[in-house]
């Protein structure tokens, strides 16, 4: 994750396009809210390696970036991801990144990256925002893509009253943290001496007493 984190307009009911090729110069590409489609073609629009298999019923897909993790293929399939996504109280809001076609071309966007964030509380600053996945397909990174999608959280983050923005990367993810920075991140680890800590699966349960 940063590895690298709780959605474009209405897509549509049609098979989703191909992928365009990656272009040595930047294309024009916009930072939409996610939406599941209508009808009966559960699929992000564009996007093949965000197309959930038949064989994978819970919507996830392992991770191509070899840490171990899942990542989801598309939040319309019949999975805790739809219901946690797009029910009535969602746990999580993702945007996705779409590659505009060319003038004159036939093409619809194609999806090519997207961010996944969900909101938290501070006691000391209240309303907080966290971005718990940011990805983009490698062949489309460089072209300003990955930082249009944190500006638009934070534009997001903005709107909804929130005092900070958060977010975690893993400490080999060079790349990422010097992004973080140039973009004027604080490094709370650095800076505070902040580290992270869960609980999960049978250490949860056992706290539960379950």
């Amino acid at each position: 994750r940063h590895r690298n984190p709780s959605p474009t307009s209405q897509a549509a009911a049609t098979p989703p396009s191909r992928p365009l090729p990656p272009s040595r110069s930047p294309r024009l590409f916009r930072i939409q809210a996610c939406r599941p489609f209508k009808g009966s073609c559960c699929r992000l629009r564009g996007c093949e390696t965000l197309v959930l298999d038949s064989g994978d019923p819970d919507g996830f897909r392992a991770d191509p970036r070899g840490q171990g993790g899942r990542l989801w293929r598309y939040p319309e399939a019949d999975s805790a991801l739809r219901a946690d996504g797009f029910g009535e109280n969602p746990f999580y809001h993702c945007l996705v990144a779409e590659i505009l076609p060319a003038s004159g071309k036939l093409l619809g966007p194609c999806v090519v990256g997207y961010g996944i964030y969900y909101f938290i509380y501070s006691t000391w600053k209240g309303r907080t925002i966290y971005l718990e996945d940011i990805y983009v397909m490698p062949e489309y990174r460089g072209q300003g893509i990955g930082s249009k999608i944190i500006k638009k959280v934070a534009e997001v983050a903005l709107d909804k009253g929130c005092s900070q923005f958060r977010l975690a990367v893993l400490d080999w993810n060079q790349r990422a943290m010097d992004l973080y920075k140039a973009l004027g991140a604080q490094d709370l680890t650095e800076a505070e001496g902040w580290h992270f800590f869960r609980f999960e699966g049978e250490v949860m349960r056992k706290l539960a007493g379950k």
